[in-house]
This record gives structure tokens, sequence and C-alpha cells, in this order.
């Protein structure tokens, strides 16, 4: 009898462990953060005193960084950098501060997104088998970069927003078969560096519930390996208020979790700088809406460069002033 009371007392232990390792992701893409520096943009707290960008988000509850990697980049302060060696030099800062790290693939130059997955210039010309190839080489060694610099990476997207395939025409929707093949090299890639880290693939609209369930149907049939179904969530791309739509983003959300038996996080979101209690009050219904989901699969919520003040990015969607302080918007993010 003793040992049966031991035996249920050690698994009652076990998972209460479990449900208390869970840690809510809040957190924000900040890809630009490192050339707003170098060209001398200075930000400030609240109290107007000089501090820096991360602990100021840090102090608004934020944990979690996210950072793009392009495949060769230009120079353009706000369309290139985004390296390899860039960004692990920006992961290894941000983890010191005690952010966890989401990685983001392009497998781009430059920016892609639903409207444009152009492949990268040194890719453009190789036959498919060859591509795939890259596609996993590339993953490959960004991420060992990454280990080897002791960054503990705990998420990888495999492709950004991506709801029309990648790395066009190969990769597209048209060829689903193709794109399957392309994602699943990713994902490979990732798993061989560490089969810890949560694989998201990621399309946009999250309030629309039909696109990704074709899409997911797709990568279904296709038997795409992923962990985690990656949203993003901007009601100023489709002109309505977050009031139209976040009823809609909640049921997606929910119908991803039980459709197809995955994590999902809001891996975009923003609002507009200069309507600063409204975007408050998105975020705040968005944070709610994804911790509503059961049993923690609600990883977490990302804003898309809050720091990206508009003078220095033209990006309305930031969440900073003009004088080089935070949006109170972001208070949102605190518990």
């Amino acid at each position: 009898m003793k040992k049966i009371q031991t035996l249920v007392m050690l698994l009652v232990s076990v998972t209460v462990f479990s449900q208390n390792k869970f840690t809510f992701s809040k957190g924000a893409d900040v890809s630009w953060l490192p050339q707003m520096e170098a060209t001398g943009y200075q930000f400030y707290d609240a109290d107007g005193s000089k501090k820096d960008c991360l602990q100021l988000l840090k102090d608004r509850g934020m944990n979690t960084v996210r950072l793009r990697v392009f495949v060769n980049p230009s120079s353009d302060k706000a369309s290139g950098h985004c390296s390899k060696e860039e960004t692990v030099a920006f992961a290894v800062r941000a983890q010191k501060m005690g952010f966890r790290i989401m990685i983001n693939f392009h497998y781009s130059d430059s920016w892609a997104d639903p409207g444009k997955q152009n492949k990268p210039a040194a890719w453009k010309d190789l036959p498919f088998d060859q591509l795939a190839q890259e596609v996993y080489q590339h993953t490959f060694d960004v991420m060992t970069a990454l280990k080897k610099a002791n960054v503990k990476t705990e998420w990888v997207q495999v492709g950004n927003e991506i709801p029309g395939g990648m790395l066009w025409p190969d990769g597209s929707t048209d060829n689903w078969v193709q794109l399957g093949r392309l994602l699943n090299k990713g994902y490979d890639a990732v798993k061989a560096v560490d089969s810890d880290i949560k694989v998201i693939v990621h399309v946009d609209e999250g309030d629309n519930n039909a696109k990704f369930r074709t899409f997911f149907d797709n990568a279904t049939a296709q038997n795409v390996k992923y962990d985690v179904i990656g949203l993003s969530y901007y009601p100023f791309w489709v002109k309505k208020d977050y009031t139209e739509t976040i009823a809609n983003l909640e049921f997606n959300l929910n119908d991803m979790v039980t459709r197809y038996h995955k994590e999902v996080m809001i891996v975009e979101v923003g609002g507009e700088y200069d309507k600063v209690e409204n975007t408050k009050a998105l975020l705040e219904a968005t944070i709610k809406a994804v911790k509503n989901i059961p049993n923690n699969k609600g990883l977490g919520v990302l804003y898309w460069e809050p720091q990206g003040e508009k003078s220095w990015s033209g990006y309305s969607l930031s969440a900073w002033l003009p004088d080089g302080k935070p949006s109170p918007a972001l208070d949102a993010f605190k518990d």
C-alpha cells in the first residue's frame, strides 16, 4: 500500500512539475535593432533616461526575441543585414539578457512574405533537388553556428508567411509535392542540430480559418513535418478593427489545435503606433485568446518590430513613440 501511495505521489509531483514548467512566450521580432543602433538611433524609457532597447522590452514583460535570417543579404539598413553571422551575434546578446530565442528563415536574400517568395540569387537556377539540398544546408549551417555559440534556440520557422509556398516557382502551392519536400528539408536540418527545437510553419491572416484549413490540409496530405502552427494577426492589413476579427482569430486558433493536433503561436502581431489605446486593447485581446486555449497549446504572442519607430523604418505598425520611448501599448505584455 505504501508503495502505491508513493507512486501516486510521484506521479502527482511529475504532473505538477510539467504544468508549472510551461512559460507563456511574450516578445517581439526585433531584427532591425542592430541597424537602428548602428545608425545612431537612441532609445529612452518613459522617464527620459537612455536605455538598451532590449532592457526596455524586458521591463515591459517580454521574454522572447524572434530573429530573421536572410541568405546573402545586402547592406540596406532596413531590407538587408540579418546574415548568419549577424543573427548569431544578436542571439548571443539577447540570450545573455535572459531572452528565449526564435529563428525565422526567409530563404531569400531579403523579405519573403505572401506577396513575394524570391529565391536567393545564388540558388536561382538550381535544379529542384539541388535547391532542396541548399535549404537543408543553409538551415543546418545557421543552426550549427548558433549551437556552437551556445545559443539555446527554442523555435525555428521554416519559411516566413508562406500561404502561397516559398522559393517560387519551385515551392509554390501550385506544386505541393515540391513544397512539402522543401519544408521537410528545413525540418530535418533543424532536428539534426537539436531535436528539442520546435519547428514552426507560418501563415498570415490568422483570423482566416478557410486559408489555414486549405494550407494545412495540403501540408497533411504531403506528410509535412512540423510542431507548431505560427500565425500572423494584423487587423490593419485587412482594413478592419480588431473587434471585428478577434472572435475569428480565437476560433481559428482552437480549430488548428483540434484539427491538426498541434500547438499554436502568434508569431507576428501589430497595431498602429499612433492609436495607442486601440493597439493596447488589440494586444490584450490577442494575448487572452492565446492563453485561453486549453492545455497550454497556445504558446505565446510576439509583436513584429515594436521598436521600429516610424521615422527610422517608415513602418507605421511599430509600437514606439517619435521621442524614442516605448508606446504604452506595450504594457499589454506585463503580467
